[in-house]
């Protein structure tokens, strides 16, 4: 495998942590991008970070640093917004290709706080495309979402079903960024990858997902929140898999299209309560459970079709549930010392 020069952007959040971690073991160079935002406890951000190698107080805005036990990783705090910051990194380090985790996450928060998903995943994006097009970036592979298929009755999930009538803010700038991405490799002929995600969890899983939350509520013997009275179903998938898929993809070139989407998800739903049976299990705790309707913007299931990333690039998800909640549990339990 040629090492090759990769820009990361979400290199602080869940997924962008484990692919640079990934990256730099497949002997890439690997620049990492986040503005570490206060949309979750930023501690977690700089402890993930930290991992790589970055201390907190190293980082500077716009400024790169070098990891201490790296030598292939460096990492700038930087907002996609600021298209000139941007333009510079890209002219200075010209990158072989740019892997686009970074976004504004949540699906709920984007009913709160719309304006956020416009500056970070639509003018930042933009931002990205239009780097990539005048630093002469041949490849990009971006971070969509499975909430694109909002209330589709059509199982298993295929990239080839109608994506027009999204049910939450988020899910339209994931759609969003797909057209947009077309339309730059139609126009300039960048490769552009988008990888529609299905509910990642595993160690240092984000706080605000289900994984995160049912732990810390029945380790801390606090009731959980049960949406549509549980009668839910998600393609829960493992960050090992996630990671390995992504791998994959950014290593490498097939004869297709320049434009392409893909799901990547385990292709095995599991029901909600039995995500939440695997969980007590693991804790040796019985949840409280608290059984609601169901929330603003959230669909009833998800299920991935990923044939077309198994012909394309070899992709299989190996990570079964009950041994994903307990890597989860295990790294939970030792990230905040809890015997």
């Amino acid at each position: 495998m040629l090492s090759k020069k990769i820009l990361v952007t979400g290199a602080a959040g869940f997924i962008g942590y484990h692919l640079c971690e990934n990256l730099i073991a497949e002997g890439h160079e690997v620049v990492g991008l986040d503005n570490i935002n206060d949309y979750y406890d930023v501690n977690l951000k700089y402890s993930r970070i930290a991992q790589l190698g970055i201390e907190k107080e190293s980082i500077y805005e716009n400024n790169i640093t070098t990891s201490h036990l790296h030598k292939s990783f460096r990492f700038i705090k930087c907002n996609l917004e600021n298209k000139n910051a941007i333009g510079d990194l890209f002219e200075s380090e010209q990158f072989d290709m740019v892997c686009n985790l970074a976004a504004q996450a949540g699906v709920r928060y984007s009913i709160e706080n719309p304006s956020a998903y416009i500056e970070s995943n639509i003018v930042g994006f933009l931002n990205i495309l239009e780097a990539c097009r005048n630093y002469d970036v041949r490849k990009l592979v971006y971070a969509s979402s499975s909430s694109v298929y909002g209330n589709n009755t059509k199982i298993p999930f295929s990239v080839d079903d109608n994506v027009d009538h999204p049910i939450s803010l988020y899910a339209a700038t994931k759609k969003s960024n797909e057209l947009m991405a077309h339309t730059y490799s139609h126009l300039f002929g960048i490769e552009t990858i988008g990888l529609r995600f299905f509910t990642v969890y595993g160690p240092w899983g984000r706080p605000d997902m289900a994984m995160f939350l049912f732990t810390d509520a029945i380790l801390n013997e606090k009731p959980i929140k049960v949406f549509n009275n549980g009668n839910l179903s998600r393609d829960f998938t493992y960050i090992d898999d996630i990671v390995k898929g992504v791998s994959q993809v950014l290593n490498r070139s097939i004869k297709a299209d320049l434009a392409r989407i893909y799901n990547i998800g385990n292709s095995r739903p599991v029901q909600l309560l039995d995500f939440i049976s695997a969980t007590e299990k693991s804790t040796g705790k019985t949840a409280e459970k608290i059984y609601l309707p169901m929330q603003a913007g959230d669909v009833e299931k998800t299920w991935a079709d990923v044939s077309a990333l198994q012909k394309d690039y070899g992709y299989e998800s190996e990570t079964d549930v009950e041994n994903g909640i307990a890597n989860f549990v295990s790294w939970y339990k030792c990230y905040y010392d809890i015997t």
